[in-house]
């Protein structure tokens, strides 16, 4: 009996042993099976910005030529999210001009990214962005998954659309619990603190799915049943909300038509606003009802504060008049009551007038302006004006207020030849880009514009005009004061000096100006902190004094970098205009990769005798913009207004968020 018991236990051991040899030969079977397929590098074009892609972290595949200067980079070693990312490798000696594989990463935004000459590729110097990125080479790293396929942001990106009405969805109902309505930003995974001007529109009780920000266009005989539903449409700020930090918005918080406590405004959009509405006899009485009521939303969706955005309006007819000022109205219901008040002046439509008016009254202290924040001026046209508004716009634009036009019924082709000024909401505003001018093509749609002109106008990153080309910079002059110059040409040299300098606005806070003369040796004539007004600047250039001696403009490069630029502000453009008339005893291009590593945007005016090869070396990249000669110093002043212009062109052709 017990050699029985003993040979079962042997065969039942030894079964499990056969078992277990074959379900490990059989997982290995399955490993090789399931064996991961081998990772596929998605490849780019040169021109797809980082920003573009989703991906926290990816491997791509860049293109041969990218190192060509019309695929924009912003930064040095940390790039921000607006740059090629394959020039971006370029640069940072990651790949050569033949691309080749590389591993990018996102990191957080920042403030004053460098711009610098490196491996063929000029890079650029922003303030700040949202976004960075830095490149390495593509090796993969062991325990990380790539994508194989990257992920790039839609033309409309949920997160970029925080100043649009929020669609709501409703959960479904589990046994149990009440259902309650979740918000798009959820659904989408956006936090409120991201969606930072969110607005809800009043729901149609007879919608049958979600709400959009659009009214539905209605049939003519109901235009007045219209105007009704929108005069009561109710803007909530999130930043009001009692649940703003839950995402969630009960049904009751949509429909709520008034709120006991008193906003101290969106922070999100600290703007001081005039709206510069039209008052005259051609617009009637019943558009310009409508015209104040489309200023009774702008206010109630704008959420009126002193910790927000401020408004004002100015009425324009023959002569403009201040309704009120920045100051009068603390918050959206004051703001509201006082637009019903408002009477038509009649008369014509001097828009260039009422312009000029802004400019030279309404932003001031005493008006409740308040320095930091943007100036914007909207202006709001039936038809077109009886004047003209090219150089009042121009005026208020280096003033640094951002003017954004709204024409409503605009002129057909065969009522163009009435007009004053062709094409006159281009020549207004910042940019012809179309950020800055809407036009409505009649007074009843004018209401669909409310989110779109809040939403830009909230924007402040992209309100150029806040800072100009004229107001926004540290400029150095660096002079050739050597013997070939002369007396006489000297001061002609410092006339040309005076002219560019006398084109900028000049205080502490706009653009400052500092001077070096140099020979074999340098001076500081005086430094970016020294003088605070025009006045002082020009009379401070014409007490400078002519040196004599050699030509050392290598050497002169270094001490301005050293004794001027380095006391730049951070937020300030760098710009080194520098004037000789002959070839250089030292070496220049040393001093002169310093300068653009440095992030110093350089201009190279050659005289006579100066080195074309050289002032190509000295200039920024691409140096037809920033390299200029003349073969005698009576001609220097026709350079004037071409270095003044690329000064701007090169400002205004940066990115903003």
């Amino acid at each position: 009996m017990g050699i029985v018991v003993l040979t079962m236990k042997a065969s039942v051991i030894e079964m499990f042993l056969v078992l277990l040899v074959t379900g490990i030969h059989s997982n290995k079977e399955m490993t090789k099976k399931t064996k991961r397929p081998k990772f596929t590098v998605p490849q780019i074009n040169c021109d797809v910005k980082a920003g573009k892609i989703i991906n926290p972290e990816f491997v791509v595949k860049c293109p041969a030529g990218c190192q060509d200067p019309k695929y924009h980079v912003y930064g040095t070693d940390v790039y921000a999210s607006y740059s090629s990312v394959c020039a971006a490798a370029v640069h940072s000696g990651t790949l050569d001009n033949s691309g080749g594989r590389i591993l990018v990463r996102k990191v957080a935004g920042q403030s004053g990214y460098k711009g610098s000459y490196s491996n063929g590729v000029q890079s650029l110097s922003l303030s700040r962005w949202r976004e960075s990125f830095i490149v390495s080479e593509g090796k993969l790293q062991k325990g990380v998954t790539y994508p194989s396929a990257l992920t790039y942001s839609s033309a409309k990106s949920p997160a970029a659309k925080a100043g649009e009405t929020t669609k709501t969805y409703q959960k479904p109902s589990v046994p149990g619990t009440t259902a309650q309505p979740v918000t798009l930003l959820q659904v989408l995974g956006i936090t409120p603190a991201e969606a930072t001007h969110t607005t809800l529109p009043k729901p149609s009780p007879s919608a049958a799915g979600p709400t959009t920000s659009s009214p539905r266009p209605q049939p003519v005989g109901q235009r007045s049943q219209e105007l009704d539903l929108w005069s009561t449409t109710t803007y909530t700020s999130s930043q009001n909300s009692p649940r703003a930090n839950s995402g969630f918005v009960p049904k009751e918080e949509l429909s709520t038509q008034s709120v006991d406590l008193i906003s101290q405004g969106d922070p999100n959009c600290k703007v001081d606003l005039s709206f510069l509405i039209d008052g005259s006899a051609s617009i009637g009485k019943r558009r310009f009802r409508i015209q104040k009521q489309f200023l009774a939303d702008i206010a109630q969706a704008l959420d009126i504060g002193p910790a927000g955005p401020l408004m004002g309006v100015v009425q324009y007819g023959d002569n403009p008049a201040t309704q009120f000022n920045l100051k009068t109205h603390m918050n959206s219901q004051d703001l509201k009551t006082a637009l019903e008040k408002i009477t038509q002046r009649g008369g014509l439509s001097n828009v260039g007038r009422a312009i000029s008016f802004v400019t030279k009254n309404f932003f001031s202290k005493a008006n409740g302006n308040r320095g930091g924040a943007p100036n914007v001026a909207v202006v709001i046209v039936d038809g077109w004006p009886t004047d003209k508004v090219e150089d009042a716009s121009r005026l208020a634009r280096e003033s640094g207020i951002n003017i954004f036009f709204i024409t409503v019924e605009g002129a057909v082709e065969n009522e163009k030849q009435y007009m004053m000024e062709p094409n006159f909401a281009n020549k207004a505003v910042c940019r012809t880009n179309g950020f800055y001018s809407l036009s409505v093509q009649s007074w009843f749609s004018l209401r669909k514009s409310v989110q779109p002109l809040v939403k830009r106008v909230c924007d402040t990153d992209r309100l150029a005009c806040s800072k100009t080309c004229f107001n926004s910079a540290d400029i150095g002059f660096v002079i050739d004061g050597s013997s070939s110059v002369g007396t006489g040409n000297f001061r002609t040299v410092l006339q040309f000096v005076a002219n560019i300098s006398k084109e900028f606005e000049i205080s502490d806070t706009d653009t400052r100006i500092g001077a070096v003369q140099y020979t074999y040796e340098q001076r500081l004539e005086f430094g970016f902190e020294v003088y605070g007004t025009k006045s002082d600047i020009l009379n401070a250039i014409k007490r400078v004094g002519y040196w004599s001696g050699g030509t050392s403009t290598g050497a002169a490069i270094n001490y301005a970098l050293e004794q001027l630029f380095k006391k730049s502000k951070p937020n300030k453009r760098k710009l080194m205009i520098l004037i000789t008339d002959g070839r250089s005893y030292d070496d220049i291009r040393i001093p002169a990769m310093a300068a653009h590593h440095k992030g110093v945007i350089t201009y190279a005016i050659g005289v006579a005798w100066a080195a074309q090869d050289e002032l190509e070396i000295i200039a920024t990249h691409p140096a037809k913009d920033h390299a200029f000669f003349v073969d005698e110093f009576d001609k220097l002043y026709k350079l004037v207004p071409t270095v003044i212009q690329n000064i701007c062109t090169e400002f205004n052709s940066r990115p903003r968020n």
